[in-house]
């Protein structure tokens, strides 16, 4: 089997197959997301901070047209996070004006974006400045068994769902994990490309390890040495023995199983929890020596995902809504595969 092939072959599933056939996007407006910063504007300062609405545009397209409207460099817009080209997206973007007056922005020339609000803040936009996303998705032409449907949907919205990378991390036809072999193989490519393929590199080895534990029903319950995510930060700790105490956090989802960000050294894991990470590691050592070389750090990602308020009602006989937050740096799609296998 390929590379490409390897890449695409379907992760295994929390709740079986999925239930229903589906379409997804079939415009963008099937396909809405709405930014969650992780603070409040100041309300005074240089930057314009812009809520701004895109159609079916890319993020960093609308950054140069906001700088070039602006008259700006690119350099003085900023923004929290990339959102899907082919959707109805609502996010912030700052720009920095340094004393000159704020332009016209309802004026702002182009159809795929419209400036909805403006305020003023002290500082630039950073990237992963971000604490989730709003969704609302539609499928559509559905077909399948509804009522086993909504029977996962309310497993999902009570236990969540395996926290896969989605296929956006991995390019077109799964391309960026072996571009990224080239890359640690010695092919030169720029610096903002080597980001995407390194965390590309990443997100395979995390998925990989991932995958198993699905197959082992082991991916919101904790396996001997393991590492635990504390939810909503980066901060993780362990391994330490399974207590009453650790088995109620995890109930309440204040932390969750983890799998490996792969970088220098070896993973933090013990036990059975780390023999399965060094085994995936070991079938991955191109791309685990690679991560290694550039430095990466060893990093932690929770396995369970947990959609927040989850909700879902049928638009006739073929089309199904779904709405839900998720934390940043989580898929949408990873949602919808579990109860729908989209076309």
């Amino acid at each position: 089997m390929s590379e490409s092939e390897l890449a695409q072959a379907p992760l295994p599933w929390a709740y079986g197959v999925p239930p229903l056939q589906a379409r997804l996007r079939s415009t963008p407006e099937d396909f809405q997301v709405e930014e969650i910063l992780g603070y409040d504007a100041d309300g005074a300062g240089e930057h314009a901070l812009l809520w701004v609405e895109k159609r079916g545009a890319n993020t960093d397209w609308v950054a140069r047209e906001l700088a070039k409207f602006a008259g700006v460099p690119q350099v003085a817009v900023g923004y929290a996070g990339m959102k899907d080209r082919h959707a109805l997206t609502r996010q912030t973007f700052s720009v920095q004006l340094a004393g000159k007056p704020d332009p016209d922005w309802s004026a702002f020339p182009h159809a795929e974006a419209k400036v909805l609000a403006v305020t003023r803040h002290s500082r630039k936009l950073k990237r992963g400045a971000l604490r989730g996303n709003r969704f609302v998705l539609v499928l559509r032409e559905v077909q399948g068994d509804r009522a086993m449907a909504e029977q996962v949907l309310a497993q999902i919205a009570a236990r969540g769902v395996p926290n896969y990378y989605g296929e956006q991390r991995f390019g077109r036809e799964g391309g960026n994990v072996a571009q990224a072999r080239a890359m640690f193989g010695g092919r030169r490519v720029d610096r903002d490309k080597r980001s995407f393929l390194l965390s590309a590199a990443r997100s395979q080895i995390f998925n990989s390890v991932l995958a198993v534990r699905v197959e082992r029903g082991a991916w919101d319950s904790p396996l001997e040495g393991e590492i635990w995510s504390l939810a909503g930060s980066r901060s993780w700790f362990g391994p330490e023995p399974f207590t009453e105490l650790l088995a109620e956090r995890l109930a309440r989802a204040d932390i969750h199983p983890s799998g490996p960000l792969w970088g220098q050294g070896e993973p933090p894991s013990q036990g059975e929890a780390g023999a399965l990470e060094r085994e995936i590691g070991a079938a991955n050592d191109d791309l685990a020596a690679g991560l290694a070389a550039a430095r990466m750090d060893q990093e932690r990602r929770p396995l369970r995902l947990l959609p927040k308020d989850l909700r879902w009602h049928w638009l006739g006989d073929d089309a199904l809504e779904l709405s839900f937050e998720l934390p940043a740096g989580a898929y949408a799609t990873v949602v919808v595969r579990e109860v729908a296998s989209i076309a």
